[in-house]
């Protein structure tokens, strides 16, 4: 028995020690480091959603459904930590001494939740219980303090996902974006839109890397969603750097850049981390990302007659698009099953 006890024990501190290492690393690490821990629980709860938006017989639905996703997720980790740490201490009290483990996994649940109910007593078994007291304040208040920050990001992703709606059309496209830069004056020498976008980009692959819920956190409108926003910004300079008759600028180049790098850096956060989520989530519409040859050519002949200047060679165009294109698709189309991205359309 004291044997067990020790084993039980040492198990109870590892599984402490982990879910405290779990909830640093999530909301305290200024890093992109995926947990694990974390992960599991994400993916645990996102199949019991899959599992209900599968019942659903429209995308419409489905996005109502996972609307609820992140969210729930959310609220939720703090709750596995609780119960973590209380199966921990759970452990260490009984291998500390206690006779029973109705006695141990009650002592173990008076000090995570501060409600101090027993009455065991000994120095040694005081000092764990207020060291679970402070563990189990610490968790709650780390998830509280954060999310002010987390809702902050999302608002400031979702204003810019709104305004591209407004200047890119219903639905929106690169096509109808460019038709608003040109009006707008931005097309040729107004380097602060895309300075802006840029900036958008740079906060995505900050804060969508550090704090990767908000991946899944979905846009207020069905229709929206920032990796169609995202994907939108790059398909329109890539195709003024391709087709259009046009200076290209060094801010515009710069956000392409930004671009690229934000959404690959995401995309790479997830590919093996959350794999498992996109393997069995319930996909919406195919999201329609990679444009073709006919779409291209339709594409340009809309700018044509808007009275944009577009490059004669369109052999040579749509090469140089589909290479540019390369730099940022696969990223795109696995985050947009990812996140069960709303139907768009590149052009």
């Amino acid at each position: 028995m004291p044997a067990l006890r020790l084993l039980v024990g040492g198990a109870g501190v590892v599984l402490v020690i982990t879910t405290l290492s779990a909830a640093v690393r999530s909301f305290v690490l200024p890093r992109n480091e995926s947990v694990r821990l974390n992960n599991h629980i994400f993916a645990g709860i996102r199949l019991i959603f899959d599992l209900a938006a599968g019942r659903a017989n429209n995308y419409a639905r489905r996005d109502q459904i996972m609307a609820h996703y992140a969210p729930v997720a959310l609220v939720s980790l703090p709750i596995f930590w609780l119960a973590l740490v209380g199966a921990g201490y759970t452990g260490i009290y009984w291998a500390l001494g206690l006779e029973s483990w109705e006695k141990a996994y009650e002592l173990s649940g008076s000090s995570l939740l501060t409600l101090g109910t027993t009455d065991v007593s000994g120095l040694v078994i005081n000092v764990f219980t207020y060291s679970e007291a402070t563990l189990g304040l610490l968790l709650l208040t780390l998830l509280l303090s954060y999310l002010p920050t987390l809702y902050q990001a999302f608002s400031r992703r979702e204003v810019t996902v709104a305004r591209l709606e407004l200047r890119a059309g219903t639905p929106p496209t690169a096509t109808h974006l460019i038709d608003w830069l040109n009006t707008s004056g931005a097309l040729d020498d107004d380097d602060q839109q895309w300075a802006e976008w840029e900036q958008w980009f740079v906060e995505i692959e900050e804060s969508h890397t550090s704090l990767p819920i908000l991946s899944f956190f979905r846009s207020p409108q069905p229709g929206r969603s920032w990796v169609m926003a995202a994907g939108l910004i790059l398909d329109t300079a890539n195709l003024i750097f391709s087709a259009l008759d046009a200076p290209r600028t060094r801010q515009m180049e710069l956000t392409f850049k930004a671009g690229c790098l934000s959404v690959n850096r995401v995309y790479r956060f997830f590919e093996v981390k959350a794999a498992t989520e996109s393997r069995s989530m319930m996909p919406g519409p195919e999201p329609k990302t990679d444009p073709t040859s006919p779409e291209f050519d339709q594409a340009l002949d809309a700018l044509a007659a808007l009275g944009i200047a577009v490059c004669p060679d369109r052999d040579a165009s749509w090469a140089s698009f589909q290479e540019r294109r390369t730099r940022y698709a696969g990223a795109l189309k696995y985050l947009a099953e990812l996140t069960m991205s709303p139907e768009t359309r590149a052009l």
